[in-house]
């Protein structure tokens, strides 16, 4: 399955904004520059106290449709 690493620096509250249905997707930067969209209910399965803060895995279909998100390397807020 392809996949793409992406960097997020999401604090909590944005992260909450996501959940509460107010946003369905989230744009991101992949590492390599390309911009990517996801479902924001994916912040569901990597958000901490912090929010969401590091770099993720997200792998995709061949069909292109998301399949999940794993964190690769947190950071902590600043």
């Amino acid at each position: 399955m392809p996949s793409l690493d992406i960097m997020l620096d999401l604090s909590l509250e944005t992260c909450r904004y996501h959940y509460e249905g107010a946003m369905q997707t989230v744009i991101a930067t992949s590492v390599d520059g390309r911009r990517v969209s996801f479902p924001a209910v994916a912040l569901r399965r990597i958000v901490t106290p912090d929010g969401a803060r590091g770099v993720f895995r997200l792998t995709f279909s061949e069909e292109g449709k998301f399949v999940s998100m794993v964190a690769v390397r947190r950071w902590e807020a600043t």
